[in-house]
């Protein structure tokens, strides 16, 4: 097995831009590194196209109009991964214990490469043994049926297709809960409440065609370089024809700042970059709020000054009052905001904030794309409801180049969401599902992620089903997790690869191997396919074409269908082996439950750039109480949720352009200029003059939550960085071990991971 390892870490800033050459040696690098066979390598161009697979990392849109290569860095680092030549066989387990292996980093245990067998724990000699399947679904089948329903959480990442999906959600409920805590509960959960309440749909309003007229695009909280970079070529042909793009981060993106089209040959030739970000605002952690209503102050008083002179308003009354509510105690609430209070909290001079509410008054169609540098923060659901104020202060929702276009980061999380999964009665049809299986679903609300931590802490979970992901390492409060995991009567994983989760097992263990979405998959009626919804609520088709990595793996369909079997009793209207047989089954099962998202769903699955599932508020139909969209004003100006004091600092978690999500491809962040090691931490430099720091210098960082748990993180390089003063930057999901799990967002209860209070210990 091929490791990364190194000795003198390199810290070397870069100078180059987002794609290009970079991009391509990255790629050219992990293809060979991983032993990905031929095979697997022809299976990129497939990538994202009409009747290939849907991408394995982020969201973004399979375009109908596609590029000879859609894949991108990440793309195909992602495919590189599923796809390696390395295997993790039972005798990888007769070496190594689960105690040796937590002393491994994240990238040794996944690199090492796919899982092969299904495998139990075997507490006497500490490690996974090789098991047959029927032993594996019959052991964890009768360890959970004991279990009250409600102490069970069946955890769900958001790469798990809509058919599993829809399969393991109904087996939940069936079993007796909702307890479907899963990725968007860490990341857009804020999304899904703030844009609920202000505009009646939980999700983004714009399509992939919105970016070819609009003139604006304003851009919070996301590094689109390293977390969607195909979203680059349609802002880069924004740009082109005169789109104008402000970006709002704390940190200066390489991707918001210059890219190179690695498949234009004449760029490529000429090293020529285009500019992305017309304007770059460095705002501080959880400062957003505070741009947003600099924003919104300037066009009030415009309009004021507007209408008493007789010119033309800045804001659109018309459509404020047709279509929407709440305004007048908005704009009560923007007048009493001060200037200094404001320009504070942001962290940036009141000129920069007049400019991009100059540019957003005369655009007459604006895009506002933003990433979980928005909804990661205790006041993360306001963040979002202050994004649709500004949209609809100027009338942006509902009309052509217009909305709020959140960006999710797994391929298939929204899509999850569309089918079942969640912990929220008022999102699942519940007396469909009665009427159509003849059960009487829960209508309780089930335990959300936070709500799984706690429970898991405190003994009142008992058991914890993971359909993918690493679940206890994307967690906050890592030190009590990984304690009180052991304590589960039932910890069963599906998995593609080894993770930090697994080294952790509870009295009855079991972790399962899958196919992953890119490789064939063969059932009773034949070579099968999946869909997935990407972040314009688009519906794709995927179909892998891959030699499985084992011929020992089952598809999640068929590991979700036999558990279903086994834990539930016989019910006449689902035939569990049928729907496994025939994935288009499940298909027009799931059309059945959501007649309006799904008609004629088998039909349209590969329809080129998906089938749009409808949105109302892009129709401008309000499923508010209301009936209008409703402007909600913000209670103040910072989304940390704590006071700032002496020596306190805002800790912003950060993933690495080798990395995607808790999986890390290697140790080179490009763009960030570090390589060789993970434990690096991003500081001011007047910050380090005044702590009295030198770079290079070891340090750690300290819990400042004010709620007496000691959290740790130590070993960190102490590296001048271009951040905002008093605001720190660190590797996730490292530092979580840092982050309480009350440190959450109001309401959604997402992580607070873009502003976790921290002290820097020399």
């Amino acid at each position: 097995m091929a490791k990364q390892q190194f000795d003198n870490p390199d810290l070397t800033p870069f100078k180059g831009p987002a794609g290009g050459w970079g991009s391509l040696r990255s790629v050219a690098e992990i293809l060979p590194r991983e032993r990905v066979s031929p095979e697997a390598v022809r299976e990129l161009v497939r990538q994202n196209k009409p009747d290939g697979f849907a991408c394995v990392s982020c969201a973004w849109p399979k375009p109908a109009d596609h590029h000879p290569a859609e894949f991108c860095e990440e793309g195909a680092k992602a495919t590189a991964w599923e796809l390696t030549g390395y295997r993790t066989t039972p005798e990888f387990f007769a070496k190594h214990t689960l105690t040796e292996l937590r002393s491994w980093s994240d990238y040794a245990l996944e690199q090492h490469g796919r899982l092969t067998h299904p495998l139990r724990y075997d507490a006497a000699t500490d490690r996974y043994v090789a098991c047959a399947w029927d032993e594996a679904f019959d052991t964890i089948a009768a360890a959970l049926k004991p279990l009250d329903p409600k102490s069970v959480v069946f955890y769900a990442s958001g790469r798990a297709s809509l058919e599993t999906s829809y399969m393991y959600g109904l087996m939940a409920r069936m079993f007796g809960n909702q307890n479907l805590p899963d990725s968007s509960n860490m990341c857009h959960e804020s999304t899904s409440v703030g844009l609920k309440a202000a505009i009646g749909v939980p999700v983004g309003t714009t399509q992939l065609r919105d970016f070819e007229v609009c003139d604006l695009v304003m851009i919070f909280g996301h590094n689109i370089g390293s977390n969607a970079p195909r979203m680059l070529h349609p802002l880069r042909s924004a740009r082109k024809r005169g789109c104008e793009v402000i970006a709002v981060n704390p940190l200066r993106e390489r991707g918001l700042e210059r890219f190179t089209d690695p498949q234009n040959p004449v760029e490529m030739t000429l090293l020529k970059e285009s500019n992305i970000a017309t304007q770059f605002i460095q705002v501080k952690a959880g400062g957003d709020l505070a741009v947003m209503m600099g924003i919104a102050k300037y066009l009030v008083e415009w309009d004021d000054a507007a209408l008493t002179a007789g010119s033309p308003a800045v804001l659109d009354h018309d459509f404020i009052a047709e279509h929407t509510h709440g305004f007048d105690a908005f704009v009560a609430k923007v007048r009493g905001a001060e200037w200094p209070a404001i320009e504070a909290e942001a962290g940036v001079p009141l000129a920069e904030i007049e400019a991009a509410a100059r540019r957003y008054a005369k655009a007459r169609a604006v895009m506002a794309v933003y990433g979980m540098g928005l909804t990661q923060h205790v006041k993360g659901v306001e963040n979002v409801r202050m994004l649709v104020n500004l949209l609809l202060m100027r009338g942006n929702i509902g009309k052509p180049g217009a909305g709020p276009t959140p960006v999710r980061g797994h391929s298939n999380v929204q899509g999850q969401r569309t089918v079942g999964i969640t912990e929220k009665t008022e999102l699942v049809p519940v007396a469909k599902l009665k009427a159509q299986f003849g059960f009487d679903p829960p209508t309780e609300k089930g335990l959300d992620t936070v709500e799984t931590c706690r429970g898991v802490i405190d003994g009142s979970v008992k058991a914890v089903i993971g359909l993918g992901g690493n679940f206890l390492r994307a967690v906050p409060e890592t030190a009590a997790m990984e304690a009180a995991w052991p304590k589960l009567d039932v910890s069963v994983q599906i998995a593609t690869k080894l993770n930090r989760n697994h080294l952790f097992a509870g009295r009855v263990t079991y972790l399962l191997p899958c196919l992953g979405r890119i490789e064939r998959d063969v059932q009773a009626s034949g070579e099968q396919a999946v869909s997935v919804e990407d972040s314009t609520s688009c519906i794709h088709g995927s179909r892998g074409k891959a030699s499985p990595a084992s011929p020992h793996l089952l598809s999640e369909p068929a590991i979700v269908g036999a558990l279903a079997k086994r834990l539930l009793p016989p019910n006449p209207r689902i035939d569990w082996d049928a729907w496994v047989g025939d994935y288009a089954l499940i298909r027009d099962a799931i059309e059945e439950t959501y007649p309006e998202i799904f008609p004629d769903f088998n039909a349209r699955m590969f329809t080129p750039g998906g089938f749009w599932k409808g949105n109302k508020a892009a129709e401008r139909i309000w499923l508010t109480k209301s009936g209008k969209a409703e402007f909600l004003a913000p209670e103040g100006l910072s989304a940390t949720g704590f006071a700032d004091a002496d020596r306190r600092f805002r800790l912003m978690t950060l993933r690495s352009n080798d990395q995607f999500n808790t999986t890390v491809y290697g140790y080179h962040d490009r763009f960030r200029g570090v390589k060789g090691t993970r434990d690096v931490l991003f500081i001011n430099r007047a910050d380090m003059a005044e702590m009295q720091l030198a770079e290079g210098q070891i340090v750690a960082l300290e819990s400042d939550a004010g709620d007496g748990v000691a959290r740790r993180r130590d070993g960190l390089i102490v590296h001048a960085y271009d951040i905002p003063r008093g605001c720190l930057g660190a590797y996730y999901p490292e530092c979580n071990v840092l982050m309480p799990v009350e440190h959450h967002a109001d309401e959604s209860h997402v992580p607070a991971a873009k502003s976790v209070p921290v002290r820097l210990v020399a």
